[in-house]
């Protein structure tokens, strides 16, 4: 991604773009985050503020929002001695905003910037990162993959790739093998501002991985073999990446995948999200962790085992429960109204049983809220109008076919009420 191109849609969009006449007079405040990305402090003065929110000064290390990376945050420290938060930063034409929270800041006065350094640095790892696994996929999967998206974040970040198919496990652990090797060899990080007729000539249009930047020269980063015209904060080495692990893969669309990932701190912290996943799972099946594969599976077996065993003596119950039950004939209409604690296949089973023989069935089964089955073989009785009668007393609502509907409600106190009010409807119904 380019911060040129991005910044261009921030005019577009942003209602700061009636600053830029009123912006125009003033200097680039571009020169200290090129020229000095490590440091995490700086001295400047305020040249303007706008809507006592947004400050531009004579020089910044905040960084703008721009290739896929979110602004710097941090602090101003005033010339009275406040402290003021930096929420955001943004460029608009030339110029850098920062957008201040909770203080004041005058035209003119000399303020200390401090960048939320943590923040910063987990940026710049994550977006070094996202070339080395851009490079990664190439290697193991092919030449082909080319960026299709990326963003970037201070615990987790994304890279969208085109690839043909989807991506295996096998191949995922890889990709990720190959990029911490890439951040172990700790070969420098190069950027530089190049003539973009040269650049391409040496490159190719590879460069452009994130979008073409305008302008007659280019900001070319080059990162573990990978080399692209990129804007936003990278680490001088590989090596300060740290480490690079891969959260999940996402098929986004047809030839599209999604990595993403975490880098760093945010990636040792991921792997203490996973550690502490087996450890809880394991606790919760009382073996060790080693023991987990095996005894989840057993467990998972039993499961099956059991259910299919509790469907069968369900479905036993269901027949009893059918031979047992009497209808009430309404007209020559068998009409069942009852309450049955069974779970819903079950009480299906049974309306649809009365139904298909012409009757009519409401059937209510109480758990922590009550559920409903109603069925009908007379065209006469709707059964979606039916157990809308019946829910409303439950405080809830139903629907389905005209021969067979569910539903329920939260108000177990009023079952009776509900099969008195299913009783009604059916008897007005028909006429009784």
């Amino acid at each position: 991604a380019n911060m040129h191109s991005e910044s261009e849609e921030v005019q577009e969009k942003n209602p700061l773009f009636d600053y830029l006449d009123r912006l125009a007079h003033l200097p680039e405040t571009r020169k200290l985050y090129y020229e000095r990305p490590g440091s995490m402090e700086f001295e400047a003065r305020a040249l303007e503020i706008f809507d006592g929110q947004y400050v531009v000064l004579d020089q910044t290390l905040f960084y703008p929002e721009g290739g896929g990376q979110p602004g710097d945050t941090g602090l101003f420290l005033t010339p009275d001695g406040l402290t003021v938060r930096v929420s955001d930063t943004i460029k608009l034409g030339e110029s850098i905003l920062h957008r201040i929270d909770g203080g004041i800041v005058r035209k003119g006065d000399m303020i200390r910037g401090i960048l939320d350094e943590d923040r910063r640095l987990s940026l710049m790892r994550h977006h070094t990162a996202t070339h080395i696994l851009l490079h990664a996929a190439k290697e193991v999967l092919g030449a082909h993959i080319h960026q299709a998206g990326a963003q970037k974040g201070e615990y987790s970040s994304r890279i969208d790739i085109r690839h043909y198919k989807h991506i295996t496990p096998e191949e995922l652990r890889k990709i990720e093998v190959v990029a911490n090797r890439l951040v172990m060899a700790n070969s420098a990080t190069s950027i530089a501002w190049e003539d973009r007729t040269d650049a391409e000539q040496k490159y190719g249009f590879c460069l452009y991985q994130g979008g073409v930047p305008p302008g007659s020269r280019i900001r070319v980063v080059k990162v573990a073999g990978d080399i692209e015209a990129c804007a936003g904060t990278h680490c001088a080495h590989t090596g300060d990446v740290g480490m690079i692990s891969i959260i999940r893969v996402e098929h986004v669309q047809d030839g599209v995948e999604r990595l993403e990932f975490a880098a760093g701190i945010a990636a040792i912290q991921h792997k203490h999200h996973q550690e502490d996943l087996l450890n809880r799972s394991a606790e919760a099946f009382s073996v060790q962790v080693e023991a987990l594969p095996a005894t989840a599976k057993r467990f998972f077996e039993e499961w099956k085992e059991q259910r299919k065993e509790i469907e069968r003596l369900s479905a036993r119950i269901s027949e009893m429960e059918l031979k047992n039950l009497k209808p009430a004939d309404y007209n020559g209409v068998s009409v069942l109204l009852k309450r049955l604690d069974l779970p819903n296949p079950e009480l299906v089973k049974l309306a649809t049983g009365i139904s298909d023989t012409g009757g009519i069935a409401v059937l209510i089964a109480r758990g922590e809220s009550a559920r409903v089955v109603v069925s009908s073989g007379q065209k006469d009785v709707r059964a979606g109008d039916l157990i809308a009668a019946v829910c409303s007393v439950l405080g809830g609502k139903g629907g389905g076919k005209p021969s067979l509907a569910q539903g329920g409600g939260p108000d177990v106190s009023k079952i009776d009420d509900a099969l008195s009010a299913g009783e009604e409807f059916i008897k007005k119904t028909l006429h009784v």
